[in-house]
């Protein structure tokens, strides 16, 4: 039995093959490092962004430059601020062409203030409507997020019904006709529109009201786009507490009966001037829609009305109180539609009889 023979020596012709093979290896790892770093170069001198969403999307939004926003708002002067949101700052800006627009500047480096800027892009280029706050484009430069609406210079609902600001007077039928366009731009996002869209954060302070008063929905980084073959998204809780529909904030079981439940409370607003949860004299918290319950089961709904309004429609008055409290029962498929809402608060379809909570 033969002894086993060991490797043999590596020759000479095998250092040479070697080498040759670590050369063209390191050069390789060279020519890869080169590569990310002009990469890196590239994505940051021309505004590179990872955005895939927005920029496969089949109609972009135009895009403005950061400087032409600079120069527009004075340099982000916060003389020209507009107010301050989770995700960042509003500003008020006029445009070389004269037009006045509202800026958006969000929070740097914010993983959801980026999600909620491509989410905001996406729904509200797929939607135009009189009662939807018009998107004239965004700015996505470097670590920049920025979108451009066009200016509302009345500000919001819940200013307007619950500010400092006593110079604008809202008085009965300047409510219902709110409470009507409001209605009509729910009704297009769900029904109407190219797709089906909820937009989840549905409440006074994003309403805003134009020159004439006219309601716009703003604000939609919260949006949710769905298949019409779906019967609800589960998803995580966002939204604003008092607004919440039931279903929604303890199971996160999302439809459009989410926005009807939050239409129904800002429809009590309008009514009652009073937010959805406030503190009376005595400390104790007083719960709008538990408040206008104990009312309409005692016949006395009148009463709910903003004492500031000295003249008011009672029929409308009641119609507008019965369409809440159906758009808030507790059962998500016992909300009408927003379609139907409008049907009802027109006069075209009588207001059923709410006799329970559930």
């Amino acid at each position: 039995m033969g002894l086993a023979q060991g490797p043999a020596p590596p020759s000479k012709q095998n250092n040479r093959t070697g080498t040759v093979t670590g050369v063209i290896v390191g050069l390789g790892l060279l020519g890869l490092f080169a590569g990310a770093v002009i990469f890196i170069i590239r994505k940051s001198s021309k505004g590179y962004t990872d955005d895939e969403e927005l920029l496969n999307m089949d109609v972009k939004p135009y895009t403005f430059t950061y400087s032409e926003l600079k120069i527009a708002t004075q340099d982000f002067d916060s003389a020209n601020k507009l107010g301050e949101g989770g995700f960042g700052s509003v500003y008020k800006g006029t445009l070389n062409d004269g037009r006045e627009i509202a800026v958006k500047v969000l929070s740097v480096g914010s993983r959801q203030g980026k999600g909620q800027f491509v989410a905001e892009i996406i729904a509200i280029s797929a939607v135009m409507h009189r009662n939807l706050v018009k998107l004239y484009g965004c700015c996505f430069e470097k670590h920049h997020r920025l979108l451009v609406y066009e200016y509302l210079p009345n500000g919001s609902l819940d200013y307007a019904l619950f500010g400092g600001d006593k110079t604008l007077h809202l008085d009965w039928s300047t409510r219902f006709e709110i409470c009507m366009g409001v209605a009509r731009g729910l009704a297009y996002l769900h029904e109407e529109a190219s797709v089906r869209i909820v937009h989840r954060d549905v409440k006074a302070g994003n309403i805003l009201l134009d020159s004439n008063l006219l309601p716009k929905v703003s604000d939609f980084g919260l949006a949710k786009l769905y298949d019409d073959k779906k019967t609800h998204i589960s998803t995580r809780v966002a939204g604003t507490i008092g607004y919440l529909a039931p279903e929604y904030a303890m199971r996160g079981h999302l439809t459009e009966k989410t926005d009807v439940y939050a239409f129904g409370i800002v429809a009590l607003e309008l009514v009652s001037g009073r937010k959805n949860s406030d503190v009376n004299l005595g400390n104790e918290k007083k719960y709008l829609l538990e408040w206008t319950w104990n009312l309409h089961e005692n016949s006395r709904e009148v009463e709910l009305v903003d004492h500031k309004l000295s003249e008011f429609n009672t029929e409308e008055v009641k119609r507008m109180i019965g369409i809440a409290l159906l758009c808030t029962y507790s059962s998500h498929s016992l909300r009408p539609s927003m379609s139907r809402v409008v049907a009802m608060l027109t006069g075209d379809v009588e207001v059923s009889d709410v006799t329970s909570k559930s």
